[in-house]
């Protein structure tokens, strides 16, 4: 890749198609701004950067972003920009029903139309909670202004007695735990306390933290933004420098088609494998890579990833936290060893106008129990595993790092649940036929199926199991799981059954084949009586009856293609808008 050349500075920037001229359209647009107390100088060229922000107090990972954006503020005026800030859909993890997946096509849609509405040169994307990233990421990448991201980062280690209590993980686990007698009610409610006690996202390598490590092996977050925990004041600093360095973005005219290259999203895979990453930035690289325009599948995650050992020992592959991955140096210590062992494009470009090489040749491991050396990785083979058969012709993806090695080929009798209310109506019952030899199937949890695909597919074992010791058996869903969750759990089965892909076919009693080293997934029945029980198939999910729902419905396309709407595929820009005043 050659170097990036700066563009002539001064320019006419696409804010002066507003601020800058005498007419009666430009004085309007100006006087309007005025009233805010803003100095007639603020618009005598100069960038105006956009900080869009994703503070809510209904997203708690991103309810301290207010405080982040005056930092990123600082940095812009003092590089000589001026910073507007504006609110975009927040979409929370926690409290968003039916699931927040479904609303971040919403959010991308806001985001990429407030930027190209608007009087905006560059902009400075406020993210946290999970699906708040991919979206900034996508809208930005539709509209392709000089943009770069900062995040909230994660919340402190949580503690209880004694033991680190990783965000998310601790409560899949202790729900188990309850489930097979092993924990009380009581010390789980005292547990709760200690799950999450300091502003922030997830303090283990879930979504928040996946997505967060890849905006920065992308390039589109300076170096280090990721792990810096919320509460630190470096974090702080992060968003001052990220100000600074939007501006120059601007004179540069270094926007998001420049960095989101093939080879970006190729490092970020093989980063998402060395991290032990969620299985959810799967679908979310596809989605932006689609919004510009790259040529990027389940197979290059597959052929990227698959030979990446997973080195970072954080929950829920591994047993430390966040906050340690900070301390012992973040994603550019795991970003170096990738360039050390070949696996790496060196000269690949980010925000900071050069290679991502320069960033981190430098950089020190400072504890190797956290970061570890590849001969003591977690897994040889970790990165995401794409399984592909009669189950999943377009494919179904699987976290190794994450999942039991003597699950990772196996052969089991399927115990069928419709959906997630089949699922939850029956998996207590004692009499379930069902022990820990047979696979776990759950339908119509998919994009359509179940609005949005939530994150359901690490179903929590029957309690009959539990008491027996035994805490994973096979999953195969076409939903989601949380990047918190672990167990060998098959996920985004394509297609989905809503639609008709064979998962909607699978009966209690049939015959499954998992064989993870094979890249297979195979149900065991002859295609003669899978034909006869198409033809006797009718979906069980019928279509919203108006509103976002039935937008989401007819246009959200599979998730082997990024679940992103067919409609928003591809990079539209950002004209200047005809004034109509």
């Amino acid at each position: 890749m050659s170097a990036f050349k700066p563009a002539a500075w001064p320019r006419k920037l696409r804010s002066q198609e507003w601020f800058g001229g005498t007419s009666r359209d430009h004085i309007y647009h100006r006087s309007w701004m005025k009233n805010q107390g803003l100095p007639a100088d603020l618009f005598d060229g100069r960038p105006v950067i956009g900080i869009c922000n994703t503070w809510s107090e209904l997203t708690p990972c991103n309810a301290h972003l207010r405080d982040l954006a005056q930092r990123v503020k600082h940095g812009i005026y003092e590089a000589g920009g001026l910073p507007v800030e504006f609110p975009v859909f927040s979409t929370g993890e926690s409290a968003l029903r039916p699931t927040a997946m479904m609303y971040r096509n919403l959010a991308a849609m806001d985001v990429e139309e407030a930027l190209r509405a608007n009087p905006i040169d560059g902009v400075v994307l406020l993210a946290g909670c999970d699906k708040t990233t991919p979206a900034l990421l996508m809208g930005a990448a539709s509209t392709d202004i000089p943009s770069i991201l900062v995040s909230g980062g994660p919340m402190l280690n949580g503690w209880f007695r004694g033991e680190r209590v990783g965000s998310g993980t601790a409560l899949w686990q202790m729900s188990e735990a309850i489930k097979a007698g092993e924990m009380t009610r009581e010390d789980f409610l005292d547990a709760e306390a200690a799950m999450s006690r300091s502003p922030g996202s997830c303090n283990t390598m879930g979504t928040a933290s996946t997505m967060a490590s890849m905006s920065e092996a992308l390039g589109m977050a300076l170096s280090g933004n990721a792990a810096i925990p919320a509460v630190d004041s470096r974090r702080r600093v992060m968003a001052h420098l990220t100000g600074r360095r939007i501006v120059q973005m601007v004179k540069d005219d270094l926007k998001p088609s420049d960095i989101l290259t093939k080879q970006a999203f190729e490092n970020a895979i093989r980063v998402n494998g060395a991290i032990g990453g969620s299985t959810n930035a799967v679908i979310h690289l596809l989605a932006i890579a689609g919004r510009v325009g790259i040529d990027f599948s389940l197979d290059d995650w597959d052929r990227m990833g698959r030979d990446i050992p997973t080195i970072v020992n954080l929950m829920p592959s591994g047993k430390y936290l966040m906050e340690e991955f900070f301390y012992a140096g973040g994603l550019p210590v795991v970003i170096r060893m990738l360039g050390e062992a070949g696996k790496l494009h060196k000269d690949a470009l980010t925000v900071s106008g050069g290679p991502m090489w320069d960033e981190v040749k430098d950089v020190r491991n400072w504890n190797e129990d956290v970061i570890r050396p590849v001969e003591k990785a977690l897994t040889q083979q970790g990165g995401i595993a794409v399984l592909r058969g009669n189950l999943a012709p377009n494919g179904a993806v699987l976290k190794p790092s994450a999942a039991s090695p003597h699950l990772m080929k196996h052969r089991g009798r399927a115990v069928v649940f419709e959906d997630i209310d089949d699922y939850k109506a029956r998996i207590e019952d004692e009499n379930l036929d069902i022990d820990e030899t047979c696979v776990m199937v759950m339908k119509n949890c998919g994009p359509r199926g179940y609005p949005g695909m939530p994150e359901v597919g690490n179903m929590g074992l029957p309690p009959k199991v539990l008491r027996k010791g035994i805490t994973d058996m096979v999953r195969i869903s076409d939903a989601r799981m949380s990047g918190t969750a672990y167990g060998t759990v098959v996920l985004h089965t394509s297609p989905e059954a809503a639609v008709g892909g064979p998962l909607a076919l699978v009966r209690t009693g049939d015959m499954i084949e998992l064989d993870v080293a094979a890249r297979r997934l195979h149900l065991d029945v002859s295609d003669e009586e899978l034909a006869q029980r198409r033809a006797e198939w009718t979906s069980a999910v019928a279509p919203p009856s108006g509103g976002y729902a039935r937008l989401f419905h007819e246009h959200v396309q599979g998730a082997d293609t990024g679940a992103d709407f067919d409609f928003l595929k591809g990079c539209r820009g950002a004209p200047i808008p005809r004034d109509s005043h």
